[in-house]
């Protein structure tokens, strides 16, 4: 990298130029949009489920439980999709990765209720769900990515291993 590549990189965009101002707006605001519309898609998906599977205090937190564990499935499945089987448009990932299942999926609610199965069950129900929504989360992403490859393996004509 020479001085000058240097000094492009540490150049920061100035917002006081119009076409510096311009071209960030084109290049970002579409992805901002499509995580903005996405977002508020997997809000209302998650606040139907809670209405669904409400959590009363003390109790284990079923709703959001399921609503992170799917997500995480949700997410190893996309992954695999836009990086090994599709060419995607470059808004998909931003659109279902980041906005629908970044607005669907909760981590400061999963946060929240840990902290009241400690105040109303004691440490053991709030250890568990800490637990198993940790274990439940990661064996989804890791079952979603192998099964979507394994699908498209197996329709792609593959024998995969």
């Amino acid at each position: 990298m020479s001085l000058n590549d240097e000094a492009e990189l540490a150049d920061p965009v100035d917002l006081h130029v119009g076409a510096q101002r311009r071209e960030l707006v084109r290049h970002h605001a579409p992805v901002l949009t499509v995580i903005a519309i996405g977002g508020g898609l997997g809000a209302l998906a998650r606040y139907g489920l809670g209405l669904l599977l409400p959590t009363r205090p003390g109790e284990f937190p079923w709703g959001t439980f399921l609503v992170n564990t799917a997500g995480c499935l949700l997410i190893g499945v996309l992954m695999v999709l836009i990086t090994d089987v599709w060419t995607a448009h470059r808004l998909v990932r931003p659109f279902f990765g980041v906005g629908v299942l970044g607005g669907f999926t909760t981590f400061s609610t999963y946060a929240l209720e840990i902290r009241n199965l400690l105040q109303h069950s004691g440490f053991g129900l709030a250890a568990v769900y800490l637990t198993a929504t940790f274990l439940g989360a990661m064996i989804a992403v890791v079952t979603g990515a192998w099964a979507t490859r394994a699908l498209a393996r197996t329709r792609m004509g593959g024998t995969g291993a």
